[in-house]
């Protein structure tokens, strides 16, 4: 009779490399960086990094623009779009009867386009 814990195995061995690749990258990392001074920094390590360009307004309380956030929003939408059309049209030949749902989906997103386009979503500059 085989040992009910043996498929297991692989996965106890993984976690046990995992767990000690985790402990000797905290070992060595402690051991061969430079200690920093715990209670001086200073400004450039406070400082937040934004690709080498200084921050425009300090602080967290940055106001964006409507627009900002209703670009993200279709950006999502359409890239949703996407990511389910792809995955259909290669399948599209093996499965032939999925053709009127992805009608109702493209109907669903069209409806939300025209919407977009009516409240002027698309019109970057007024």
């Amino acid at each position: 009779m085989p040992n009910p814990a043996t498929p297991f195995l692989p996965v106890l061995i993984l976690l046990l490399l995992a767990v000690g690749v985790a402990a000797a990258i905290l070992v060595i990392s402690g051991v061969l960086l430079p200690k920093l001074k715990p209670n001086n920094p200073g400004l450039e390590k406070l400082s937040p990094y934004e690709c080498g360009v200084p921050e425009v307004q300090p602080g967290a309380r940055h106001r964006y623009s409507v627009k900002f956030y209703l670009t993200a929003m279709l950006f999502i939408l359409f890239d949703v779009e996407a990511a389910i059309l792809l995955p259909w049209a290669v399948q599209y030949k093996a499965h032939p009867a999925t053709f009127g749902a992805m009608l109702a989906f493209f109907a669903t997103l069209l409806v939300g386009f025209i919407y977009a386009w009516g409240k002027g979503a698309f019109e970057w500059e007024k």
